[in-house]
């Protein structure tokens, strides 16, 4: 599929690089000699996030001079109203355990506004991406280049939901909250990280929810989510995410989400 769209340029821009990304997460994936640090949060690290992030950082800073960038693990750089946000291993705890979910997630926000969105799976052979306008994406092994499109759910008693785990909820006094929507949808799987968002823009899961992320864990999410046609907000009802917790729904399904999660 050839981008379209006002955003066409940047997102064939962010394809390009994931491909380059790809490449080198790939390579080096279930490596014996895969060296692993903590960072000061107690997260883990490797060598490749670091390259890959200053891969993005030069492509971007070549291709696109004055735009500003944000990344996991570099920080954030420039001012401009057009920002590049950048997870370069999203699921760095799986890339460890040669568990193969994990991706790379490339984003452009424009104006406050999240444009483009690029996940990249080279370990399952997935791919989704999306620009404002342009609808949603995807491809996979079996599947050529296709539209994405979210379910037609339209009862919490017929919703697959999926989340991380149970301990950030618990962390947050929130647990009692989630326990009582999972009992209130058809089923549940931990599906987990970039992966459970991707699922509701396929159709595939009805509800993601997660009670703590990052920017750079959500950015390129929410125009695949939108363009799928459904809803990504923080726990709190805010657009977009700028929340630091997430929900991702068909639509219909998530104001009543959004009521039982509050408690």
């Amino acid at each position: 599929m050839e981008p379209i769209g006002a955003y066409a340029d940047d997102l064939r821009l962010a394809l390009e690089i994931a491909d380059e990304v790809d490449s080198l997460t790939a390579a080096n994936f279930a490596s014996e000699d895969l060296t692993v640090e903590l960072k000061p949060d107690d997260t883990p690290v490797t060598a490749i996030d670091r390259e890959a992030e200053r891969l993005v950082r030069a492509r971007i800073a070549a291709a696109r001079p004055d735009d500003a960038f944000v990344g996991e693990e570099y920080g954030a750089t420039g001012d401009s109203t057009r920002q590049w946000i950048v997870d370069p291993i999203d699921g760095t705890k799986n890339y460890i355990r040669a568990v193969p979910v994990w991706a790379t997630l490339i984003a452009l926000v424009d104006r406050g506004e999240p444009v483009v969105g690029v996940v990249s799976a080279p370990a399952l052979g997935r791919r989704w991406f999306a620009a404002a306008g342009a609808g949603a994406w995807g491809s996979s092994p079996t599947a050529d280049v296709h539209r994405l499109s979210v379910s037609s759910a339209a009862s919490l008693a017929e919703a697959s939901l999926s989340y991380s785990s149970l301990s950030g909820w618990e962390e947050r006094g929130l647990l009692p909250a989630f326990l009582d929507l999972t009992r209130s949808v058809w089923r549940t799987r931990a599906y987990g990280d970039f992966w459970s968002y991707m699922m509701v823009a396929e159709g595939q899961v009805d509800l993601a929810c997660e009670p703590e992320l990052a920017l750079h864990d959500m950015a390129a999410l929410v125009p695949i989510v939108q363009e799928a046609g459904g809803r990504f907000t923080s726990l709190a009802g805010e657009p977009g995410p700028f929340g630091a917790d997430a929900l991702a729904t068909n639509g219909m399904l998530h104001d009543e989400t959004l009521r039982r999660l509050r408690g």
